[in-house]
C-alpha cells in the first residue's frame, strides 16, 4: 500500500513538461473559441438620460403617495414605494409606458416576437431605471443595437413619463372640478326654485316679519347644514380617488361630525351664541311655512357660495396640475459599445481553459510523492 506524503516539485515540473503541448493546445483552443463567440455576439450600445422629478411640496408624486398610500397600482403595482422618486421609477417601468414605447418604435418587429408580453420582457431587460438617493435624480439607460435608436428611446421614455404624470394630475384635478361643477348646477337650480317659492309665498300672504333673534337661529341652522352638505360633497370627491386612510379625507370626515354635533345642539336649544328659547322647537309658533322656506333659502344660498369657492379652488388646482419634470442630460448616441466585453470574455475563457487543463493533467498523473508501507520483515528487525 502507499500513503500520500506531499507534492514532489520535481515530479510536478516533469509532468507539466511532458504535457505542455496539450495544455497549450487546450488553452489556445479556448481562446480561439472565445474570440469567435465574442465576435458573433450582437453589439449593444447604452444611451443614458438624467431627469429631475418634481421636488416641491404638493407635487403629483407627493399627492399620489398621500392619497393612495401603498395601494397605487400602475399596471403591475408599486407596492413598497418609499419616496416620490421611486414612484416615478415605477411609472417608467409600468405597462402603460412600455406599451406606448412598443407601439411608437414597433418593437415587436424589432425584437421579432409574436406576443406583446414577450416584447415587454425584452424591453425591461434592456431598460435600467434607478434613483440616486442623495440627489433624487433619476437615471434611465436603454440598450439597443443601434446607438441612435438607443438615444431616441431613452428620450422618448422621458416624454412618455411626462405624458403619464401630467395625465394623472389633470385627471385628479379635473375630476374634482367636474364634480363641483355638477353640484353647483344642481344647487343653483334648487336655489332658484326656493327663491321662487319664497316670492310666491310673500305675494300670497303678504310681508311676514319675524324678530331678529329668530331669524338668526334659522340662518345659523341653515348655514350649518349647508356647510355640512359642502363638506359631504368634498368628502365624496376625496373618496373617488383616495383610501379611507387618507389624512385629508379623515380631516373632512372629522369636520362633518363636528358640524353635525353643533347643528344638533343648536336645534335642541343648546348651541352657544343662541337663546335656548329661540330653538327650532318653537319654530312652529312663528309661522311654520315661512320659516321652513326661509331656512331652505338660506341653506341653498350658503351651500351655493361654499360650492363656488370649492369649484374655484379646483379650477386653480387643475391649472397648476402640470407636472414639471426637468431633463438634466438628454440622451445622445453613445460612441462606445456597452457589450459584449470582448477582451474580458477572451481573457476569462482563456484563463478557465488553462486552469481546467492543469486540473485534468494533475488528476491523471498524480505527481505527488508516495512512500511504500514498511514491510513486515523491516518491522520485525526494528
Amino acid at each position: 500500500m502507499y500513503r500520500e506524503t506531499g507534492i514532489d516539485l520535481a515530479e510536478l515540473i516533469k509532468t507539466l513538461s511532458k504535457w505542455w503541448r496539450w495544455i497549450f493546445g487546450v488553452t489556445a483552443a479556448c481562446a480561439a473559441v472565445a474570440v469567435v463567440v465574442s465576435l458573433l455576439l450582437p453589439v449593444y450600445y447604452k444611451a443614458e438620460t438624467r431627469v429631475l422629478p418634481p421636488q416641491e411640496k404638493g407635487s403629483l408624486a407627493s399627492q399620489l403617495m398621500g392619497q393612495y398610500g401603498g395601494l397605487i397600482a400602475l399596471a403591475g403595482g408599486t407596492a413598497g414605494i418609499k419616496s416620490p422618486g421611486e414612484l416615478y421609477v415605477e411609472m417608467l417601468k409600468s405597462r402603460t409606458v412600455l406599451d406606448r414605447m412598443i407601439d411608437r418604435f414597433e418593437l415587436m418587429k424589432t425584437y421579432k416576437v409574436k406576443y406583446r408580453e414577450d416584447a415587454r420582457k425584452d424591453l425591461r431587460n434592456l431598460l435600467t431605471v434607478r434613483e440616486q438617493r442623495k440627489s433624487g435624480v433619476i437615471v434611465l439607460t436603454v440598450e439597443d443595437r443601434d446607438p441612435k435608436h438607443a438615444a431616441d428611446m431613452a428620450n422618448t421614455f422621458v416624454e412618455e413619463l411626462k405624458s403619464l404624470a401630467s395625465g394623472l394630475a389633470v385627471s385628479e384635478a379635473g375630476l374634482r372640478r367636474m364634480f363641483f361643477e355638477e353640484q353647483i348646477r344642481s344647487t343653483k337650480e334648487s336655489l332658484a326654485r326656493t327663491e321662487e317659492e319664497m316670492k310666491g309665498f310673500q305675494l300670497r300672504t303678504g310681508a311676514f316679519q319675524i324678530d331678529a333673534q329668530a331669524k338668526a337661529v334659522i340662518e345659523g341652522i341653515a348655514q350649518l347644514r349647508a356647510r355640512i352638505a359642502a363638506k359631504e360633497v368634498e368628502a365624496k370627491v376625496l373618496r373617488s380617488f383616495a383610501t379611507a386612510q387618507n389624512p385629508d379625507l379623515q380631516r373632512v370626515e372629522a369636520e362633518i361630525q363636528a358640524l353635525r354635533a353643533e347643528s344638533e345642539r343648536i336645534e335642541s336649544g343648546k348651541g352657544r351664541g343662541f337663546d335656548p328659547l329661540m330653538s327650532s322647537q318653537r319654530v312652529p309658533e312663528m309661522g311654520t311655512e315661512y320659516l321652513r322656506k326661509l331656512r331652505q333659502l338660506k341653506y341653498n344660498e350658503t351651500l351655493y357660495e361654499l360650492l363656488v369657492k370649492q369649484y374655484e379652488l379646483a379650477r386653480l388646482d387643475e391649472a397648476r396640475s402640470a407636472v414639471v419634470i426637468q431633463v438634466i442630460d438628454r440622451a445622445v448616441p453613445p460612441d462606445r459599445k456597452s457589450r459584449p466585453k470582448r477582451t474580458l470574455i477572451v481573457l476569462m475563457t482563456t484563463a478557465t481553459g488553462f486552469i481546467l487543463s492543469l486540473v485534468v493533467i494533475l488528476l491523471r498523473e498524480r505527481p505527488w510523492t508516495r512512500s511504500e508501507k514498511p514491510s513486515r520483515e523491516g518491522s520485525r528487525q526494528a
